[in-house]
């Protein structure tokens, strides 16, 4: 059973001083997660990420298309109870404690009343609070805030977690610390659905991630296929700080590093460059291939243009989804799932 199921949900609203003119914030979407999954979706500020987690969440209401989560409807209250969310800027009531907050939150949530103490406390020790839960919250920098979010998200131990921006606000040790606790939710089977601009976070936690831009799904894949499809690139370093004019002829960026030059090309030039550096008698330090990082594979999305329909990937096979938000803003009243 797929975790998440998004069948051609989209979104229009009424913009204007007047509110008369359509703007299709998310064309037809159409996107599949797995369970036991962690699934990045990625794009910059205004993609559309934000507005598909708060479809998904029902705190907006779509234009079309409907999705599905553990296989139940999105106004399915059993499934309300599996879920957990992180909005991208949650609004905490400030004159709670972090432990009178979650123990608010879990009431809301369902938990039983004789394992709520038990569960506050271990989640508080999960997002590194436990020494900070009896101080109210207008006294917690945003970071520690972001931690709390993170805690009422997890608190009822749901199936699916969706988190928005999570590492927002967080120093380099509450990154990691954060990225820690979404392994180890994985590990407890769980799916995680975030979003993130950071790119080296989902690098190094996702299984797969989706590429939004301008309200367009750009790409779909495990992280470690992403340089299918992409062209092959090495980097060769010369001694010296010449450049035969055959290499120049290839229009090739080559730049100086002290009394070395350095060049990344195409594999399919490697054997030409070789032979007229040879030529030149330059002597050749070292030949290394270019391994395509997350951050490659995303610029190169982003550099393609928005489609109107279904596309095609960046590995030569038509997506299974299209379209996606144009903006992330839109007011919403907040909700407790």
């Amino acid at each position: 059973m797929h975790a998440i199921e998004i069948l051609g949900l989209e979104k229009t609203y009424r913009v204007g001083f007047w509110r008369k003119r359509p703007k299709q914030a998310l064309r037809p979407l159409f996107l599949t997660v797995e369970e036991g999954q962690i699934f990045g979706f990625l794009g910059p500020n205004g993609a559309g990420k934000t507005t598909t987690l708060k479809l998904l969440m029902g705190l907006v209401f779509p234009s079309a298309g409907t999705a599905r989560i553990l296989g139940m409807e999105l106004d399915d209250r059993r499934m309300k109870a599996q879920i957990g969310f992180l909005p991208e800027q949650p609004y905490f009531y400030d004159h709670l404690t972090a432990r009178e907050l979650l123990r608010y939150f879990g009431q809301l949530s369902g938990v039983e009343a004789r394992q709520l103490g038990r569960r506050v406390d271990r989640v508080l020790e999960r997002v590194g609070l436990q020494e900070a839960g009896g101080v109210e919250l207008r006294k917690f920098s945003k970071g520690m805030l972001q931690r709390v979010g993170i805690a009422q998200a997890i608190l009822h131990e749901p199936r699916v977690v969706f988190l928005d921006e999570p590492m927002s606000g967080l120093d380099p040790m509450g990154r990691f610390e954060v990225r820690s606790l979404i392994e180890e939710l994985k590990s407890e089977g769980k799916t995680v659905f975030f979003s993130t601009h950071i790119l080296s976070d989902a690098e190094a936690l996702c299984d797969r991630v989706a590429v939004l831009h301008l309200g367009e799904l750009r790409g779909v894949a495990a992280v470690e296929e992403l340089a299918a499809g992409m062209q092959a690139k090495v980097e060769i370093v010369w001694q010296g700080n010449s450049v035969p004019a055959a290499v120049q002829a290839l229009g090739i960026d080559c730049r100086t590093a002290g009394d070395t030059m350095r060049a990344v090309l195409p594999e399919e030039h490697q054997d030409f460059v070789l032979e007229a550096l040879i030529r030149e008698h330059l002597r050749v330090i070292s030949l290394t291939p270019v391994r395509m990082s997350l951050e490659d594979y995303f610029v190169a999305q982003l550099g393609e243009p928005v489609s109107t329909g279904k596309g095609d990937s960046a590995f030569g096979q038509p997506l299974r989804s299209i379209p996606e938000p144009a903006s992330d803003s839109e007011p919403v009243g907040r909700a407790r799932l």
